[in-house]
């Protein structure tokens, strides 16, 4: 499959690489067809992320074309449904060897698992609730995002006002942020936040110190390529935003300074 994304802003090329991807059959080769390095680097980590084959190479004066390998194992709706089993149903049968297995929980009728195979509705509700009333137990909140500590930095400036305060305010907060007992697990820099991360920022070091100590540094590719910041990345990674959202959805709490 050949996909033209060239003239395309991020994320598109991602996103539509990935989807191509769970499309692809086992084995298969996803052209992708791109006018700048940075999309490349982005197709290369979704690549790297999800553990699939990546090559690339200039193939014009603006022109890159990158190429991933779909999983052998098939697409990801077939993953999906057999669990790693590699046949398609089994997850629902959970290795039972029978459709709805899963809901009779091995125990060869469906149903089973809404009882506990206590032969009466809501007993599992009260088994884990220790109700013996068969009354469900209550509504628990679902469990928090596991994507740790997110700080977005949208600007090299803090607050608005004086220009030169506000850059004075942000290489403080992110020394400040590099001694906190409690790191955030990203740094996500877009915008006007992406100088923060190359040549000629105060606040390298300190981001690198972040870096060092396990703290992953992003900085979207898309501004760096409009500020024209390309090849000028100090520290950290190039990131998308596609890539950006799920950062973002996925905190745990997100830190705006």
């Amino acid at each position: 499959m050949r996909l033209d994304e060239r003239g395309k802003q991020c994320p598109l090329p991602v996103v539509e690489t990935r989807k191509a991807l769970e499309a692809a059959g086992p084995g298969e080769t996803i052209e992708v067809v791109v006018d700048n390095e940075i999309a490349v680097q982005n197709l290369r980590k979704m690549a790297d992320h999800k553990g699939l084959e990546f090559r690339s190479e200039k193939t014009g004066e603006r022109e890159f074309t990158a190429w991933v390998r779909a999983a052998e194992g098939g697409t990801v709706a077939a993953a999906l449904a057999g669990q790693g089993t590699g046949e398609p149903g089994v997850a629902a049968g959970q290795g039972a060897g029978e459709p709805g297995a899963a809901e009779g929980q091995g125990a060869g009728r469906s149903g089973a698992a809404a009882s506990q195979v206590a032969g009466e509705p809501g007993a599992a509700a009260a088994q884990a609730s220790g109700r013996s009333d068969g009354c469900p137990a209550p509504a628990c909140c679902p469990p928090a995002a596991d994507g740790g500590i997110v700080a977005v930095i949208s600007s090299n400036c803090m607050g608005q006002g004086d220009d030169t305060l506000g850059k004075l305010l942000m290489k403080g907060f992110i020394y400040a942020l590099s001694q906190q007992e409690q790191l955030p697990r990203t740094v996500l820099l877009y915008n006007g936040g992406a100088f923060l991360s190359c040549e000629g920022s105060d606040s390298v070091e300190d981001l690198r110190e972040l870096e060092a100590q396990g703290v992953e540094i992003l900085t979207c590719g898309t501004c760096l390529n409009h500020y024209g910041l390309e090849g000028k990345l100090q520290v950290g990674g190039v990131t998308n935003m596609y890539e950006i959202a799920e950062r973002m959805t996925g905190a745990r709490l997100l830190v705006r300074p």
